[in-house]
Parts: C-alpha cells; structure tokens; sequence
C-alpha cells in the first residue's frame, strides 16, 4: 500500500491528473481525504491518498504524477495487513473528526482507510462507518485501543464487530 500527500490548485481537474495515472498502472483508490482548511504556503490544497498498488510500480507511479506538474508533499509505502470495521454513534462531526482520526493516523503503525458518515438532522448524533488498517493484529488492536479512548472522551459510542 502507498500513501502520499499531494498540494492541488483549488480548480477543477486537478484531483484527475492524481487518479488517472493511478488507475493506468491498476492501483486500487482506498480512500481520498481533502484538507481544504489547511491551505499550503502556496495556496494549494494538500490531498491525502491511500492506494493498493503492486509495490514494483510505486516509483513509476511517482514519476507520472510529478510529470504532470503534481506537487508530491510525502509518501511512504505503508505495509498494513489486517483491517476491522467499527461503528461510531455520536457527535462525530461537531467533536472534530481530525482529531478522531488522526489519533489513529498518527501512530505510524495504523491509518484510518474508509469512513462513511450518516447525518440524519443538525445537531442529532450521526452514525460513521469507520474502517481501520495495521500492521499486524497487535498493533489494530491498539489502534481500535486508541479509537475508542478518543471516542469515549468525546461521547462517542463505539461498537465492535462480533
């Protein structure tokens, strides 16, 4: 698996000069998260992307974005194994969700791959689909650990897989 941060002009058709080599060389998109409140020294906006790629093609797929004028801020290649899916109930939205994930993110061993979030009404709790990859089963539990320490801080009901 690849993860990088690219900068992207904030104007249509810069996120597809990023996918389109993507796609060419059979990566697999596992999630795409913007940051548009953390605009670069160069007004660009940075843009998170976690791709499954066969690891023979990760210095092409490098050289293509680039050659495309793509700024590439970081990427490491991020050897993650095992997966669990959770469910989160509460005030996922107005109890900052960068946090929640970056509590996760930013232990090196784990990420954050997928989330969907339902938000049936302003100020009701919504429910998130949270989907978490590690390195190994030791250190997902630590992750789910870490998770559900955040969540619980902020009200945030956590529900397990069977």
């Amino acid at each position: 698996m690849l993860t990088m941060v690219v900068e992207l002009e904030d104007k249509p058709g810069q996120l597809i000069k990023v996918l389109e080599p993507i796609s060419k060389l059979g990566g697999n998109i596992i999630s795409v998260t913007h940051r548009r409140d953390e605009i670069t020294p160069l007004g660009r906006i940075p843009v998170r992307i976690a791709v499954q790629i066969d690891e023979k093609k990760i210095d092409q797929l490098i050289k293509e974005i680039e050659s495309r004028g793509i700024c590439i801020r970081s990427y490491n290649r991020v050897k993650h194994t095992v997966t669990t899916s959770l469910l989160l109930i509460g005030h996922i939205i107005h109890t900052d969700l960068r946090s929640t994930v970056d509590a996760v993110d930013k232990t090196g061993f784990a990420e954050v791959v997928e989330m969907r979030i339902v938000m049936p009404e302003l100020n009701k709790p919504s429910t998130s689909f949270i989907k978490l990859s590690a390195v190994n089963e030791e250190k997902l539990r630590e992750s789910v650990r870490i998770l559900k320490e955040v969540c619980s801080a902020k009200g945030i009901k956590v529900i397990e897989p069977l």
